[in-house]
């Protein structure tokens, strides 16, 4: 019997492939970015007084960041459009931040959701809980600490406007595109202007693109993660703790997505691979590695200072969030037991969870939304 000449696929050709898959998403994001900026400031000053009266109160603001978050299940999205916004003047930086910080708790949703596939084991769907819930007690007190502080004194807001105002004059950033130099895309827009002569039309296709984009790169990487089988995730991921937080900001740096890397951990825990106390590390490195989005958003407008505080500012506040967390004695712990009682809580009655997610993502935000326009 003949042999057939038709060769396999190489590592090396699957994984160029997959390169290429990466750098086409990428591209796309950049590209649908750059479109909603552009298409953004062609609406002009009816649409910023819009947002800027929609995010005057600052918890509005948070609220709707969480609200659009769990509704997306993508924070990358929503701190891509604030980038987008502040860039185009839309909205300043002291209206974005409590956006990007409501946004911050509305990724978590998607580790609840996954927990509620272990409903009907009892303890499996107890740990599933705990290790859901353990990312949202640590983005919700997190902003229960440090939102004072900019609500109060603008402290996020000052800060990363110094941080920002420093690393833009430093001798390593590479500056992003001038709006000056955006002249195919601002021709591009206009032609499209004359086909759709809403802007509202176009920014809305960036908007689709750029969530397209996301989706896309988390696919690829997801896939990826996959491949490997949870026992191992487990055991090269929860070692120590120094090395599952640096896993944790790297894999979700790469990722973009903090919502897949901490969907991950819910199983991991929930089939006793490893224990919640192992897999904390690692979520609040993703805490941090989740803010990559707004620096990449932030060097592609680098010319715009706005944009690069935004980025700054994400950074910051999830970095200060993992510093009260990991370090300070008596309140480190708070998050794991409010995170366990739940679980707990959810083992003896089946729907604490489901209600637990329904009043922080959904009944809350909506009521004091309404309560706010009344």
């Amino acid at each position: 019997m003949e042999t057939s000449n038709i060769a396999k696929p190489s590592s090396v050709q699957s994984n160029l492939k997959i390169a290429l898959y990466i750098f086409s998403a990428l591209v796309l994001f950049l590209f649908s970015l750059e479109v909603m900026v552009s298409s953004l400031s062609h609406l002009g000053k009816d649409l910023t007084d819009t947002i800027l009266l929609a995010t005057t109160n600052p918890f509005v603001g948070l609220f709707i960041g969480l609200l659009l978050t769990a509704i997306l299940q993508s924070s990358s999205t929503i701190t891509a459009l604030v980038i987008a916004l502040v860039a185009s003047a839309a909205l300043t930086v002291e209206a974005a931040i409590p956006i990007i910080i409501g946004a911050n708790i509305g990724t978590t949703i998607t580790a609840m959701i996954v927990s509620l596939g272990f409903i009907p084991k009892k303890k499996e769907f107890k740990r599933a809980t705990a290790a859901g819930a353990y990312h949202v007690f640590f983005n919700l007190l997190t902003t229960v600490i440090l939102f004072p502080l900019e609500y109060s004194y603008g402290f996020f807001s000052k800060l990363s406007s110094q941080v920002s105002a420093y690393f833009m004059k430093a001798p390593f950033f590479v500056r992003g595109t001038s709006t000056k130099s955006l002249t195919f895309l601002d021709h591009f827009v206009d032609f499209l202007l004359t086909i759709l002569p809403n802007p509202f039309v176009i920014s809305g296709l960036a908007l689709i693109l750029l969530f397209a984009s996301i989706l896309l790169f988390r696919k690829l990487i997801s896939d990826l993660v996959k491949a490997k089988s949870p026992e191992t995730f487990a055991r090269f991921f929860f070692l120590n703790p120094w090395k599952s937080f640096g896993w944790g900001l790297v894999t979700t740096a790469a990722i973009r997505s903090s919502t897949i890397t901490t969907s991950v951990v819910v199983p991991i825990v929930a089939k006793k691979l490893a224990k919640l106390r192992q897999a904390v590390p690692f979520i609040m490195g993703a805490n941090v590695g989740t803010t990559v989005t707004a620096i990449i958003a932030a060097f592609l407008y680098g010319t715009t200072p706005s944009a690069v505080s935004i980025a700054m500012a994400h950074f910051l506040f999830n970095l200060l969030g993992v510093i009260v967390f990991m370090f300070l004695p008596g309140i480190k712990g708070i998050p794991i037991q409010l995170a366990e009682a739940l679980g707990r809580l959810s083992m003896r009655y089946r729907f604490a969870g489901v209600l637990f997610l329904l009043l922080i993502f959904f009944i809350i935000p909506f009521s004091l939304i309404y309560l706010d326009r009344m």
